[in-house]
């Protein structure tokens, strides 16, 4: 195990943790609510430092980040563990439980992440993912450190569910972010995940106000988020506060962990699409076979500049300083 960062110590034993909103009291020989942080004599520690549970090279496409590097491969890397605790929860076989539940990880260290990720052609970088990264927060910051001293790119999928602290501090290893906006409203955030809004979008302004590369993915429910107005109220926000240029990917729900309500229509993401389309430049659909709403079209004229075709990418009519071959419109993708 390894000693936890953002904590202190309280009365009779117990300790609190401030890496997220949750600010969990844990007692001697508890977990916090993420289940991988444990109070052991009075010190927090991070049963997951180095406790891979997932280790896979995917296409950067699926994280999903459609404007860093399009069309490059990932070395993407996960744990036990989250602090929130979505009901349809697409990855639960890791997210929702603690290292003595997965019995498939295996143990490694900030080094030798390293040495495979440099050993694996073409691949820009790591992505922290899979699970809710931040509750391997030690793990990812050693790891990330090394990544740029190597010249390699670091990229955090997460549900941004995060003290300002402890984000500000991890932000200058950080070179690109998805961050999962699940509603626009508290409501849905407390009965859904245990958790609120307001610090998800407080922690997407910080990362906007960074200048960092950001991407959002929001995960479409029928009955629980499909709201039009609510919708409309997010993209005008995202529009707003982060910027029309930032890239919104809607995706598609299909039935998992403790939620069992039927997919969502691909009308009505259809539908959201072009509500969001009236508010930001960039807007996607994910997980349906949609070419035409996956591709990037030129925010001036209009030309199709970036194809896809399920991971398969094709940078047709973008030039390589970043500009639409037709019309000359620089366009914020990053390509090196």
């Amino acid at each position: 195990m390894h000693e936890a960062r953002f904590y202190i110590s309280e009365k009779e034993g117990k300790v609190r943790c401030t890496l997220c909103p949750h600010e969990c009291l844990v007692a001697e020989g508890k977990h916090g609510s993420c289940k991988v942080r444990l109070n052991q004599d009075g010190k927090l520690f991070s049963e997951v430092y180095g406790r891979i549970a997932a280790l896979n090279l995917d296409p950067i496409e699926k994280k999903p980040l459609y404007h860093f590097f399009p069309g490059q491969q990932i070395l993407s890397v996960g744990t036990a563990g989250c602090n929130l605790h979505c009901l349809f929860c697409q990855n639960d076989s890791l997210s929702q439980h603690g290292v003595d539940e997965n019995r498939h990880s295996i143990t490694t260290d900030p080094a030798a992440l390293m040495r495979k990720a440099l050993a694996v052609p073409g691949n820009i970088g790591i992505a922290y993912t899979y699970n809710e990264p931040f509750v391997f927060y030690e793990f990812m910051a050693d790891c990330a450190r090394q990544a740029h001293q190597a010249g390699l790119r670091n990229v955090v999928v997460s549900n941004g569910y995060l003290n300002p602290a402890p984000l500000q501090e991890l932000l200058p290893l950080i070179d690109a972010f998805n961050i999962d906006l699940k509603a626009f409203s508290d409501d849905f955030y407390r009965r859904q995940t245990g958790g609120r809004l307001q610090p998800v979008l407080e922690s997407l302004q910080i990362i906007a106000e960074a200048k960092k590369h950001l991407e959002i993915t929001n995960l479409v429910i029928p009955t629980l988020n499909d709201s039009a107005e609510e919708f409309e109220s997010m993209v005008q926000w995202i529009a707003e506060k982060l910027g029309k240029a930032v890239p919104l990917h809607l995706s598609r729900y299909f039935p998992a962990y403790r939620l069992s309500l039927p997919p969502t229509p691909s009308v009505l993401l259809e539908k959201f699409y072009r509500i969001a389309r009236g508010y930001l430049d960039f807007v996607y659909l994910g997980n349906v076979s949609d070419d035409t709403r996956s591709a990037t079209y030129c925010p001036n004229c209009l030309a199709p500049l970036i194809t896809r075709h399920r991971y398969e990418t094709n940078l047709n009519r973008l030039t390589p300083d970043g500009k639409c071959a037709d019309c000359g419109y620089p366009v914020p993708v990053v390509l090196n």
